[in-house]
């Protein structure tokens, strides 16, 4: 039915119409760039089914302990813990200058993995090829290079390669414990992200192609991990998420745990005690993390639409008529450390 106009006549179809958009407009014009993004994404997403080159892969280690959220400082060695699973992290150093290069933590180290982990399993090869401009390589993890150009000390270019020391030099330690009848099991994995690597990029030109392309080989191990048993995701969603670390890293579990429940036809839970051990070690206070959390799943829930999460209070439900955000491309099985 067509609405009155204010003498109480109907209005025309094409009138009514115009109103609506240009009420859709004025609401659309009030949204922030990344609201905006976002909601361009969940478009995307229920309009147009995931394809091949939509699919990335995530380290299943990395889901259940995550990287850090922010810096943490000068300390030997930083540690997550999740139930039996501690991850630590090493940072490596400069062997020019002697200091350390630091922890990899936020957002770019994150889709660092994503990528790395994608391209593990597409070539079936350590060695991976970065390319031959710093500007393509940024664009493939979805960040902006066009900022970096003037050599500003927040650009994206400049916090990439950054953060790509950080991740590539640094040693990762897993490590699990599990309790039998009298006694305690403990399985320890360390390994390097990467063993070899070279760069010819300019951060300041990240635009200029170089003659040579970089490229970095992963440590053997860690090869062996995130390629055996990875969790599938789509990288729409991930480059849409981008601008938060624990956004990414509920995203990366989310779909993970609605993999199990629809596998297994049983709900699955986390009480946000548990949640803010997992996610949240950064954060002081458990309301912060709460209200953290259920800000980052509302945007999760615009680009993840087979998501299905329940009302039981407390914590994270996730219902078996989930489906995970890409199909698998083989079983993800349940236990830790099913890769040593």
């Amino acid at each position: 039915m067509s609405e009155a106009d204010d003498d109480g006549r109907p209005e025309a179809p094409a009138v009514a119409q115009l109103r609506a958009t240009a009420e859709a407009r004025a609401i659309t014009a009030k949204l922030t760039p990344a609201q905006r993004k976002l909601l361009d994404t969940s478009a995307r997403i229920f309009d147009e089914p995931a394809t091949k080159q939509d699919a990335a892969y995530l380290p299943r280690e990395l889901i259940q302990v995550t990287l850090p959220h922010k810096n943490p400082g000068d300390i030997p060695v930083w540690r997550r813990t999740n139930g039996n699973l501690t991850l630590g992290i090493q940072p490596g150093a400069n062997l020019t200058t002697g200091q350390s290069y630091g922890y990899p933590y936020g957002t770019i180290p994150r889709l660092l993995l994503f990528w790395v982990t994608t391209e593990a399993i597409r070539t079936k090869n350590r060695r991976l090829e970065l390319g031959h401009s710093l500007r393509s390589f940024m664009a493939a993890l979805g960040l902006n290079s066009s900022n970096g150009s003037s050599g500003a000390k927040r650009s994206d270019a400049r916090r990439l390669r950054d953060q790509m020391q950080r991740l590539f030099r640094a040693r990762l330690s897993f490590q699990g414990t599990h309790e039998r009848p009298g006694e305690l099991e403990e399985t320890r994995l360390d390994m390097l992200v990467a063993e070899k690597s070279q760069y010819w990029w300019s951060h300041k030109q990240p635009e200029q192609g170089a003659l040579w392309g970089s490229w970095i080989e992963l440590g053997e191990k860690f090869f062996a991990a995130i390629t055996a048993y990875p969790v599938p995701a789509d990288i729409r969603a991930l480059k849409a998420l981008k601008q938060s670390p624990l956004a990414l890293d509920l995203y990366a579990w989310l779909t993970y745990e609605a993999f199990r429940a629809h596998k297994s036809g049983k709900p699955r839970f986390e009480n946000w005690t548990q949640l803010h051990s997992h996610f949240g070690a950064e954060y002081a206070r458990p309301s912060d993390f709460r209200r953290k959390a259920k800000s980052s799943i509302r945007k999760i829930n615009t680009v993840y639409p087979s998501l299905k999460l329940g009302d039981r209070q407390g914590g994270i439900q996730i219902l078996p008529e989930s489906w995970p955000a890409i199909q698998p491309r083989s079983t993800i099985p349940t236990g830790l450390f099913r890769t040593l």
